[in-house]
């Protein structure tokens, strides 16, 4: 494959360049005639990508996407996490990408299969993945059409839906994307024993579970407390109760499972606060399980729309953050002096607190504005 970006004095070029402004780099003609100054910006676009999101790929001869494609990658964190739970014979990524995703997951299988319907991007991937000596079967095709063609069957079929519309704007309904997942359900069903699609942190989950079928697992994953990705497992195998994983990469946070619907069996006490604050993190937010978390850990919330949690005891394994406070009255805190300032149902915002009492932003310590039942409270660490 002929890629004008390769030759030894345009890498060069781009590794002399990577911390260059890019628009200024942008307005200079290339030193290359085979090369714009556009695609040798992918490129250095590219490698400061992968220094966070993906460093594996930060080796001599490794091509990049463009940006789009970069920012729909998985970060090497959340395929790693992926690539535990899923293994067998044969595994095929019907919306391989620039091929992050695939490059995990496929590492407990044999028989490998990415299908692209970019030319561009598939031709990138396909060297990329002969310079990190992985084999696989690559195909160009619109996925529809490749599952109108497709004879096999499959362990694992793996999607990772476009979330943009043909303007470029974001979309999250399941009928929305590209490929359309409704319509396709039943076909990736009986061709493959098992379905993980990934999808948008910001669908909603009830909606989830009731427009998809065979729905077996939920994984909801975060890394440092940003949730990433809502990765929905589906399985011809029956199954009473749909299980979910609330995973905090990176955190030293304990996992939290349920069952989905066990949140309206639940029941939260209320207290005023206690010596120990217990802030959930936020896959447990996003799962919407503010009951179960309580019901589970024994421990009490502040307030129905406070989802702070307390106790008289330190839950160790408890998925978020916590905090020995005691609760002060606003005349006690004095100006100058340096805090962490969260707000959580409160009417004012961190901002104007901090310019309220005159506060300095930072250091070790923390002061919480909230509510409980009796009202609005101020919490200081200890």
């Amino acid at each position: 494959m002929e890629i004008p970006i390769l030759p030894k004095d345009v890498q060069n070029y781009i590794e002399a360049n990577l911390n260059t402004d890019l628009h200024s780099l942008l307005l200079k003609k290339s030193p290359f005639p085979e090369v714009s100054m556009q695609e040798i910006v992918q490129q250095i676009k590219g490698k400061q990508v992968a220094q966070k999101k993906f460093p594996f790929l930060l080796k001599e001869g490794i091509v990049f996407p463009p940006q789009l494609n970069l920012e729909q990658s998985s970060s090497d964190k959340t395929a790693l996490y992926k690539s535990k739970i899923l293994k067998g014979k044969k595994f095929i990524d019907l919306t391989s990408g620039f091929g992050i995703d695939a490059y995990y997951l496929s590492q407990n299988f044999e028989d490998i299969t990415l299908v692209e319907q970019n030319p561009e991007l598939l031709q990138i991937v396909q060297h990329n993945w002969s310079i990190l000596d992985k084999k696989a079967t690559f195909i160009n095709i619109k996925l529809e059409d490749f599952l109108v063609e497709n004879k096999e069957s499959f362990d694992v079929i793996y999607l990772d839906p476009a979330r943009r519309d043909n303007n470029k704007n974001k979309v999250f309904l399941l009928e929305d994307l590209s490929p359309n997942i409704l319509e396709i359900q039943d076909k990736l069903l009986s061709i493959s024993k098992q379905v993980v699609i990934k999808l948008s942190p910001l669908i909603d989950l009830k909606y989830l579970v009731s427009v998809l079928k065979n729905v077996v697992q939920i994984h909801i994953i975060a890394v440092k407390n940003d949730v990433k990705e809502i990765v929905v497992f589906l399985s011809n195998e029956n199954s009473d109760k749909i299980k979910c994983n609330c995973i905090n990469l990176d955190s030293g946070e304990s996992d939290f499972q349920f069952c989905f619907g066990d949140e309206e069996n639940a029941h939260a006490e209320f207290s005023e606060p206690e010596r120990f604050i217990h802030f959930p993190n936020n896959t447990i937010l996003k799962a919407g399980i503010f009951n179960l978390i309580s019901d589970k850990f024994k421990l009490k919330k502040l307030h129905p729309n406070t989802h702070i949690y307390s106790s008289e005891i330190r839950i160790n394994d408890f998925p978020g953050r916590i905090f020995e406070m005691e609760a002060i009255e606003s005349k006690q805190i004095k100006k100058k002096q340096q805090f962490n300032i969260i707000s959580k149902n409160y009417p004012l915002k961190p901002e104007e607190i901090k310019k309220k009492h005159s506060l300095k932003d930072g250091g070790n310590d923390y002061l919480i504005f909230t509510q409980s039942k009796k009202g609005k409270i101020i919490l200081k660490s200890v």
